[in-house]
């Protein structure tokens, strides 16, 4: 089984450019944090806990919060949902392939994942207990193009979808008109509700979400066949 989380920790950047960026669902998230460019990570008790469990938490903290602001008796999703089960290995394995490659994703939308960065996530990858399986496929997500269709055909439930913008989220500080504008395309092609982004923007204590100008961006929303 891939081990996602340490796959995590080798995307990680220098820790002194960190930044506490969120916290989650009864404390799941606490510790997360952002890069102050490159590629973000997730460290402290994110780590600890498991990615997908921190950005689990997050996603379903923002879930519950939008519910709850909404008129109408609508039934908040199960936390299952959003996190699988513990005895769920294959479940974890996959939600956790789809979260880094939206990581990944969303650091190419500024090119911030140049040469050099590369060259340093490759030998951080060299250090960790990892399989030639496992740092293959991080070498085959980080070289690959940037595909943000990609990455939404990921989505196949909706609390997938708000896992896939939280972690795409978490993975920039989203302070370039690229970077918003790729965040604003995710949130148009999955198909999520804006007071939903805004939920999750704010337990990600990031900034509100700004829509992007198509001028400026490659990333401008234009629906395609198929698409979430």
């Amino acid at each position: 089984m891939f081990s996602i989380d340490q796959i995590v920790k080798a995307l990680q950047t220098d820790k002194n450019t960190r930044n506490t960026a969120m916290t989650g669902a009864a404390g799941m998230a606490a510790g997360m944090l952002l890069s102050g460019g490159g590629l973000g990570k997730l460290a402290g008790n994110a780590v600890k806990i498991g990615a997908v469990a921190a950005v689990g938490g997050l996603a379903y903290n923002a879930w519950q919060n939008y519910q709850k602001n909404q008129q109408g008796d609508q039934q908040a999703p199960e936390r299952d949902a959003f996190i699988p089960p513990a005895d769920d290995a294959v479940g974890h394995e996959q939600l956790g392939k789809t979260l880094v490659r939206a990581m990944i994703a969303a650091a190419k939308a500024d090119g911030r994942i140049d040469a050099d960065e590369k060259e340093a996530i490759f030998a951080r990858l060299e250090t960790m207990p990892l399989s030639s399986e496992e740092k293959a496929w991080v070498f085959d997500e980080l070289s690959s193009p940037l595909d943000i269709n990609a990455v939404v055909a990921r989505a196949d439930t909706p609390e997938h979808a708000s896992e896939i913008y939280a972690a795409s989220l978490v993975a920039i500080t989203a302070d370039t008109a690229s970077e918003r504008a790729y965040l604003d395309a995710l949130a148009s092609k999955l198909k999520l509700a804006p007071g939903l982004v805004s939920e999750i923007h704010q337990a990600a204590g990031a900034k509100a979400p700004e829509a992007a100008s198509p001028s400026v961006s490659p990333f401008a929303y234009t629906p395609a066949a198929g698409n979430l």
